[in-house]
């Protein structure tokens, strides 16, 4: 197994792994230590099937298992509901409708956010598998938030340091234009607490837990809350200390949103893409 940085700052390429068989112990521990050190990991060419990217996945702790908001009804899951669908199909793998409920829903991944930050517990990592990705566009973008951190200057660690955000799927849907929720899915995302600042427990190094969920910092002005996160929003996610996939067919990447932020870029809708994640419990 070997790794080979994509970035100045994070990420690594992994050669030497075949993920449709089972790691031994030692393989998982040297992968936990890379992704404590590069945050993001990409897998090339693994042509693995669900139930090889589930026990994969599982090596890491258990998963999230999706439905929780109650956007897609039941019947409607594409697939194992252990997976997030970010897809662009229906349950019949047809393209979904340019007004496609589900697809305005989901176009909230165009925005920086971590996964579950909106959740009690957020997620750890995240695999996403590239089964059929578009020839243009749909990249997808990480930010640094250990780079975005030490970037602060001395005033503003320590005015950030105690400060707790509200995260909410409505505020982030909301931002897009997207508020057509029911009173039951509205009662499913009710807004969490999570800290501004974040050790995490490997490397020990400090991150800013942003995310376009962010709606509030308690004790704050709303106003000025929101300012102030996107001012801290655009400092991390300045072009020195962000990464942009272009996916290949076949391309499995795995990454920590304890210390990154991502999103999904533009493509034409009307092409296939099919890309199925597996999101490990914090």
């Amino acid at each position: 197994m070997e790794f080979r940085p994509l970035h100045p700052l994070f990420v690594g390429e992994v050669s030497g792994v075949d993920l449709s068989r089972a790691q031994t112990p030692a393989e998982i521990a040297a992968i936990e230590a890379a992704i404590a050190e590069h945050a993001v990991l990409v897998f090339r060419d693994q042509r693995i099937t669900d139930e090889q990217q589930l026990a994969f996945s599982e090596c890491f702790g258990p998963l999230e298992h999706t439905g929780g908001t109650g956007i897609s009804k039941p019947g409607e899951q594409r697939l194992h509901p252990a997976f997030a669908d970010v897809s662009n199909l229906d349950v019949n793998n047809t393209v979904l409708a340019r007004d496609s409920r589900r697809r305005l829903y989901s176009l909230g991944n165009m925005l920086w956010h971590s996964d579950s930050s909106f959740k009690p517990v957020p997620a750890s990592y995240s695999l996403l598998s590239g089964r059929v990705v578009v020839a243009k566009g749909g990249e997808t973008e990480f930010a640094d938030m250990r780079a975005a951190y030490d970037s602060f200057d001395a005033d503003t660690k320590t005015q950030i340091e105690e400060l707790i955000c509200e995260h909410s799927l409505i505020y982030s849907r909301q931002t897009l234009g997207f508020d057509d929720l029911t009173e039951a899915e509205r009662d499913t995302m009710r807004p969490v607490r999570q800290p501004l600042v974040r050790t995490h427990p490997i490397s020990g190094r400090k991150s800013v837990y942003l995310a376009s969920h962010i709606g509030k910092i308690l004790g704050w002005p709303v106003p000025e809350a929101r300012a102030f996160i996107r001012d801290l929003t655009e400092i991390a996610t300045q072009p020195a200390f962000v990464y942009r996939h272009v996916w290949q067919p076949f391309d499995l990447v795995m990454w920590d949103n304890r210390c990154t932020m991502h999103r999904a870029r533009r493509y034409d809708a009307t092409q296939v893409r099919d890309m199925r994640r597996t999101t490990v419990a914090g």
